[in-house]
């Protein structure tokens, strides 16, 4: 009886081993890394509150881990989003100045909410139906929503709203002295959403299935082509959205604003764990990637390095981290 139970034993053990080794091994190796970086750190500089130093890099990063959620489902599909960052942009301006024009808060917060899945759905359809490279399309969309924002304005306006002021400025007090902001909620609710439909829906299943074979996933009677529309409206929901969560922390819109951001939602999760060839990833690997991201960051701040070395650093890393995928799938191919 106890061989039997000792076999068993084993044969879990050896299952979980496998897993570790294949598709968790990316994820668990960005882990790995964050919690070296932050433990460094920490000690390096002897934060008074290393609990709020964690707390701070999500506070920090909270828009940036809503914009790696949504880059996360293109990815998974195979495909890339290089428009995210300007259609952040275009969120701050189009909030800040339908503020201004009069609007009322929700109904420039909900145009915003409307224009960023509009235009994702837009790429999607011609990258669908047209057969064009998702590269060339979101590059594209890139150039479009970055010149709408100078359509609209090329100033900074402020944003005055009570509402979006209290999201942007009040305290979350978690325990004691501890605290976040609003924003941190609201990208910890989209995490949330985000985990729950790619692992326990049909549509979750289907862009797994359609970034690791879409001929297969057809054959098994699911909806690829809805699928690969579908999750470029989600990024364009979730840069609208993270626009907001810019906006709101900044208090203004810019025309300026999300310049280089797709790349450091790329970043994030390619760090995280999401194959760029698809099919391969976490939502919480990428939220693992932006906190790399943010933890080099709070370096380079502390050691008063150029702005530049955040670039280098990420750099370094990014190229790490596609070397392993790539020994990964040939071990596992």
């Amino acid at each position: 009886m106890s061989i039997g139970i000792d076999m068993r034993s084993r044969a879990v053990a050896g299952s979980l081993l496998r897993r570790a080794t294949g598709r968790y091994l990316s994820p668990l190796a960005s882990l790995a890394l964050f919690a070296v970086m932050f433990v460094v750190v920490v000690a390096r500089y002897d934060f008074a509150s290393p609990a709020q130093v964690f707390l701070n890099l999500l506070v920090d990063n909270a828009y940036l881990i809503v914009l790696a959620v949504g880059m996360t489902f293109v990815i998974l599909t195979g495909g890339i989003d290089l428009s995210v960052g300007s259609v952040v942009a275009l969120s701050t301006v189009i909030v800040a100045s339908a503020l201004q024009a009069g609007w009322p808060m929700p109904l420039a917060v909900g145009t915003v909410l409307v224009v960023g899945p509009f235009l994702g759905m837009l790429m999607g359809l011609i990258i669908e139906h047209f057969d064009v490279q998702p590269f060339i399309v979101t590059l594209a969309g890139m150039f479009l929503a970055r010149g709408l924002c100078y359509v609209i304005s090329v100033d900074t306006l402020p944003i005055n709203d009570p509402v979006l002021r209290v999201i942007g400025l009040n305290y979350v007090y978690l325990y004691e002295d501890k605290f976040i902001r609003w924003t941190v909620v609201i990208a910890a609710v989209v995490v949330v959403i985000a985990v729950y439909v790619l692992h326990q829906t049909r549509f979750g299943r289907t862009v797994y299935a359609v970034g690791g074979n879409r001929q297969s996933a057809q054959l098994m009677g699911l909806d690829a082509s809805r699928a690969r529309v579908s999750v470029y409206a989600i990024s364009g929901f979730c840069a609208a959205l993270a626009g907001l969560l810019l906006a709101v922390q900044k208090l203004s819109g810019y025309s300026l604003n999300g310049i280089g951001l797709e790349l450091d939602a790329i970043a994030a999760a390619v760090i995280g764990g999401v194959l760029l060839s698809g099919g391969v990833g976490f939502v919480l690997g990428s939220v693992i990637g932006v906190l790399v991201l943010g933890t080099i960051q709070t370096f380079v701040t502390a050691e008063n390095l150029d702005s530049y070395w955040t670039r280098i650093m990420t750099g370094a890393l990014l190229l790490v981290f596609v070397l392993v995928q790539r020994l990964v799938v040939r071990k596992h191919g």
